[in-house]
């Protein structure tokens, strides 16, 4: 949910409810982050999480960038512009923005793309801080295990936004959530978190039911009145009846699960050409930002999961009362 999506207020009112609010900073320089946890202790004094994209400087020489701007030709031309600017920087220094999120001392980091160092999980803990890794398949679980963390996050094939893949072809982890947690349980004994297409309290019911320790949200929450997304971002998935989401590399060079859209049609024929994240994704933020100005819809990245056609617009509060209520109605 990284880009804005939760926002102070937003992390702030899941804790207050009695949650754990989170903080997506993957895209968030250093002292971004800092300031934002600080800014998240101003409006509630219960703990929360911050969660970074574990990734390092890309390599790309000029023709592998051209190459790449020309693939993004049809895109251009439905917005006018002749040719794309490129970034002054593909990511934020990861090492950096770790080092940061240190400072800060959330209650947990959860970490996405790849694993961490076992210094850099010692780093963590010696400041008090837990650790969830995130995996999509079982053999990332048993790595993140491995390595010391305190929880690992299962996502399933139904989440929406990036997948968190790093062993193995993105395309071959498709487990569901359920199917990824019966596969889990019986190799892994540090808590499973779940994540995927997971709506209301009867879905949070069923999979505790089934054995997962804690469940994580994140297409609810995209429709809540604290939300740092746009109004047209999001009446675009109030007004979505049925799951409309696939799996697209378009965007960002990475396997991502959003509405389908102009800009996925455009790019299909060469989806599988686009660089690797996070070069196509720096790429493509000046077009999606110009998407975001005019409300074009159609050329935004629209993440979200499965579960979409179940958003709810109501507040943070509101929402996290009437997840618990369905929860309890459910047991």
């Amino acid at each position: 949910m990284a880009g804005g999506v939760t926002t102070p207020e937003l992390i702030a009112a899941v804790s207050n409810a009695g949650g754990l609010g989170s903080l997506a900073a993957a895209l968030l320089p250093p002292l971004a982050i800092i300031e934002q946890a600080e800014h998240i202790r101003r409006l509630t004094d219960k703990p929360f999480g911050i969660n970074l994209f574990v990734q390092g400087q890309p390599q790309l020489d000029s023709a592998m960038l051209e190459s790449a701007k020309g693939l993004l030709q049809p895109v251009l031309a439905e917005i006018g512009w002749d040719s794309l600017p490129t970034p002054t920087r593909w990511c934020q220094n990861f090492e950096a923005q770790l080092y940061a999120l240190i400072v800060a001392r959330p209650a947990v980091a959860s970490f996405t793309f790849d694993v961490l160092h076992g210094s850099q999980i010692q780093q963590l803990h010696a400041a008090g801080i837990l650790v969830v890794g995130t995996a999509t398949n079982l053999q990332e679980a048993i790595v993140w295990q491995a390595l010391g963390a305190d929880a690992v996050c299962l996502q399933g094939i139904e989440a929406g936004g990036h997948r968190g893949t790093f062993i193995g072809a993105q395309e071959a982890s498709t487990l569901s959530a359920m199917a990824l947690l019966q596969q889990c349980q019986p190799q892994i004994q540090i808590p499973l978190i779940v994540a995927g297409a997971i709506m209301d309290g009867k879905d949070i019911a069923a999979f505790l039911a089934a054995g997962a320790h804690m469940v994580q949200m994140g297409t609810a929450f995209l429709t809540s009145k604290e939300a740092g997304i746009s109004a047209a971002y999001k009446q675009r998935l109030l007004d979505t009846p049925t799951d409309t989401t696939r799996l697209t590399r378009v965007f960002s060079g990475r396997l991502a699960r959003g509405l389908d859209n102009r800009f996925m049609q455009l790019m299909e024929a060469v989806a599988d050409q686009v660089p690797a994240y996070p070069i196509q994704n720096a790429l493509t933020s000046s077009i999606r930002a110009q998407a975001g100005k005019t409300n074009n819809t159609e050329l935004m990245s629209l993440w979200a999961g499965q579960g979409v056609h179940r958003a709810r617009d109501l507040g943070v509060a509101e929402l996290m009362s009437v997840l618990v209520n369905e929860w309890r109605s459910a047991i």
